[in-house]
């Protein structure tokens, strides 16, 4: 028997930040905070990304041999119906997600073409969502090696390298002398006070419903949990991936936010263009206008990129449950390449329905965080599965072979996954709430879009479930039979 490949801790940490950090989209909505941003930040670092990896760690590694993800962990703990609501969370989420951050596409695509203005509108917006996401699930048909290769330099040239430009550009507005937005404090305009507190003003739920937002960044840290059996030492290492890897991303989504807000007033700020909008006043007042075109391009690319990185991921997790029948014999037809077809046609005709929504509301910014609420609540669902049967598995299955244990026994596991729950829940809650920081017009009628999402999206796969037939497993379509 050939020993297994072994993963460097560098490599396993990389991954995991190209998995949660897919773009920069969230900068804009963490700068609108000001310097409260940092309590967002440390809520959904203690709350939400330190327990999701940890607990992640734990099932992936005990069941690396079976695949099939939270699919399979929430199943050996709850049963097929809800392993298979689970992946299935995990899938439509990113089909609601992928309208954001191509809308984010959209804002930076307005800087490369030199009409800022355009980011504002939802028509502009609407037909880049269509056009990008379309091209990209063809270009993910036609098999995995290129969308690797495209996501790989998406990350590094269109995320990593301008978000590392423009906290390079805040320092050195600051060291020059230039006001800094997010200091101006006591000024009220259109209710948004910018106050110098870490600590959020909190009037009501209203008042943090970005919180909802902010945890969604950090999401996504469990899709490669699976890896930790291919490091050397999974017990000692994994943690230290873990640790480096949300360093980076703390350092990153922290530093870039702050640098939105040194430019930016919060009530000018777009969270689908906030980004381009810092780097043009940043690239101006240095006299290097030019580069913001080419900037334009980069953002774009690596949020295009981030996209092409998750489209055929998910829907492949979605895909592996139609060895178990969980899913009619369609769903599960696969191409020459192994691509899963119908799934991802499936998912472009849900995306292009949810885009129609930049051509109906006025304002892109409220689409923007609608989508985003609608998205954070169904992810959300799923971690609290998975929570649950993490600590559910600790006292049914405690001999379960695991190559990394959250610490501290049973007790350390309610613990950890206890604080994860009480995270998800509590953002599950707020993700309800309109946010004042946004002209979301008719309070109701937003709160009943989000609703109508998590009930319709959640309900699909348990319908699915209640009419599977036992026949579903031996007609799946492969590659050979078509």
């Amino acid at each position: 028997m050939s020993k297994k490949s072994s993963m460097s801790v560098f490599t396993l940490s990389m991954m995991i930040v190209a998995a949660v950090v897919t773009s920069l989209r969230g900068l804009p909505m963490m700068a609108k905070e000001g310097l409260s941003m940092i309590f967002y930040l440390l809520f959904a670092f203690i709350m939400f990304l330190l327990p999701a990896s940890l607990v992640a760690a734990e099932l992936g590694g005990a069941f690396s041999e079976k695949g099939g993800g939270v699919y399979t962990w929430v199943k050996e703990a709850f049963g097929s119906r809800l392993g298979f609501t689970a992946i299935w969370l995990q899938w439509i989420q990113n089909v609601v997600w992928y309208p954001t951050t191509l809308a984010f596409a959209a804002g930076a695509l307005a800087y490369l073409f030199m009409k800022p203005s355009l980011a504002e509108s939802g028509v502009y917006t609407g037909i880049v969502i269509l056009i990008c996401y379309w091209a990209a699930t063809f270009v993910t048909l036609m098999g995995t090696k290129f969308v690797s290769t495209l996501a790989q330099y998406g990350v590094l040239l269109g995320t990593v390298l301008p978000g590392v430009f423009i906290i390079v550009l805040a320092i050195l507005w600051i060291v020059q002398g230039n006001p800094v937005c997010f200091l101006d404090a006591g000024k009220a305009v259109d209710g948004v006070v910018q106050h110098v507190s870490v600590l959020p003003k909190i009037t009501n739920l209203g008042s943090i419903s970005f919180l909802a937002g902010i945890i969604l960044l950090f999401a996504g840290v469990e899709v490669h949990a699976v890896h930790a059996n291919e490091l050397e030492k999974p017990a000692k290492q994994f943690p230290m991936a873990m640790f480096l890897a949300m360093g980076v991303v703390f350092a990153l989504f922290t530093l870039g936010s702050l640098a939105v807000a040194t430019v930016l007033p919060a009530k000018d700020i777009s969270l689908d263009a906030g980004v381009m909008q810092a780097f043009k006043s940043l690239l101006e007042k240095f006299k290097i206008g030019w580069m913001v075109p080419i900037i334009g391009f980069l953002t774009a690319f690596g949020a295009i990129g981030g996209v092409m990185s998750w489209i055929g991921g998910p829907s492949r997790g979605l895909l592996e449950t139609a060895k178990q029948g969980e899913i009619p014999p369609f769903m599960a037809k696969t191409n020459k390449h192994g691509m899963q077809i119908n799934i991802l046609f499936i998912q472009a005709i849900i995306v292009t329905i949810l885009a129609s929504l930049y051509f109906i509301m006025k304002n892109v910014s409220v689409a923007f965080f609608l989508l985003s609420a609608m998205t954070v609540t169904l992810y959300l669902v799923m971690y609290i599965l998975m929570y649950a049967a993490a600590i559910k598995l600790r006292i049914t299955q405690p001999d379960l072979p695991r190559s990394y244990k959250v610490p501290g026994g049973v007790p350390g596991m309610c613990i950890i996954a206890g604080l994860g729950l009480v995270g998800v829940i509590f953002s599950l809650v707020v993700g309800f709430v309109p946010p004042n920081q946004l002209p979301v017009g008719n309070p109701k009628l937003y709160v009943t879009l989000v609703a109508s999402g998590l009930v319709v999206f959640v309900g699909i796969p348990m319908i699915i479930h209640a009419l599977k037939k036992p026949e579903w497993v031996q007609t799946q379509t492969t590659p050979e039979e078509e």
